[in-house]
């Protein structure tokens, strides 16, 4: 009995076919866990649609897929000096974000990243005059930009591109190859007929693997089901029970990354009040999962444990049975499962 997640491998190919088309020379990102599918199986996707590049999330990514995936491999987390040291094929490349990085990769393929409006890390524009002796001593593979998911500001994701793309070329840096994050379509079309003579390669994860969500589906199989009353006492804190209906154990725990969430960015007041009730019932041991039954997402009775999940379910929904199989919203990106099932 497993946390299983299914696939729609007819649809989920179809959806990658149609993002590839939309963003010739694409660069797949597979990173983390996979994004729930896993590195090896990634790796395999990417071979069969005909990629000749794979961009993962860390040197400890790479020296474990390499062996999975024959074409190039860029880090993407830039390097620094005082790294461990990772054996990796000379077909990675490495992502650099100082003056000082680019100086130290001597020999090496480098990305040279830039300082986008995220401000996570990049070379400035007052470093641009020093990259000239710098890249001498690199396989210069380009430079890339990784963009924001939002603009509140209002302002044009091409424009920002358009902006770095006149200052590299200020400064007489060569402009072969650009490396993009977070361009919708139509913005990347903008750009490549802007400036035919460069190459822009959109990195892309998220909208690649995960793009339709109803070609996916986690199930969680239920593995035992206790009829209660209420006020019975159970659980690993002996707590009472809130009414009558059953305790339905069902596979999928801490270690699944089940009850884990990652903080949300909440906008207007509506997702404030939900987040202000939802934190309110958890003071009081009440934290809805991510399992359902009988139409209704059901409340954990306790804390997930480590493997399993234990689930309160009220007379009036219906008794579960055992080998039947829950439907859970879980994020791809925190989730590990037993096993994944192509259908």
């Amino acid at each position: 009995m497993a946390l299983t997640l299914y696939v729609d491998t007819d649809r989920w190919r179809a959806h990658q076919r149609a993002v590839v088309q939309q963003f010739p020379g694409i660069v797949p990102v597979c990173k983390g866990n996979g994004y729930g599918f896993g590195h090896e199986r990634l790796a395999e996707e990417a071979t069969r649609f005909g990629s000749d590049i794979l961009a993962v999330g860390t040197t400890y990514e790479a020296a474990r897929i390499k062996d999975y995936f024959g074409g190039d491999l860029l880090v993407l987390t830039p390097f620094r000096k005082d790294e461990e040291p990772v054996p990796l094929p000379d077909r990675a490349i490495r992502s650099v974000s100082s003056v000082e990085g680019v100086g130290l990769m001597r020999g090496a393929r480098v990305v040279i990243e830039v300082m986008s409006s995220m401000k996570r890390h990049g070379v400035t524009e007052e470093d641009l005059p020093k990259l000239h002796a710098a890249i001498d001593e690199v396989r210069l593979e380009g430079f890339a930009i990784h963009l924001p998911l939002d603009r509140a500001d209002g302002s044009d994701a091409v424009e920002e591109v358009i902006g770095w793309m006149d200052r590299l070329r200020a400064a007489r840096l060569p402009l072969d190859t650009m490396f993009v994050s977070h361009l919708k379509p139509d913005e990347y079309m903008r750009l490549t007929q802007q400036f035919p003579q460069t190459n822009f390669r959109a990195r892309i994860g998220t909208q690649l693997w995960l793009g339709d969500h109803e070609a996916t589906e986690y199930r969680g199989a239920i593995l035992d089901v206790t009829p209660v009353q209420k006020g019975d006492r159970f659980g690993y804190r002996q707590q009472k029970v809130a009414g009558d209906g059953w305790l339905v154990v069902v596979a999928g725990g801490t270690s699944h990354g089940v009850g884990l969430e990652s903080p949300k960015a909440l906008h207007g007041m509506t997702s404030r009040a939900k987040g202000v009730a939802r934190a309110g019932l958890a003071t009081v041991n009440r934290n809805l999962s991510p399992y359902q039954w009988a139409g209704k997402q059901r409340w954990f009775a306790e804390p997930p444990h480590m493997q399993v999940s234990i689930l309160f379910v009220p007379s009036e929904a219906g008794e579960p049975k055992v080998g039947e199989e829950l439907v859970a919203s879980l994020r791809h990106t925190t989730t590990t499962v037993d096993r994944t099932v192509d259908r």
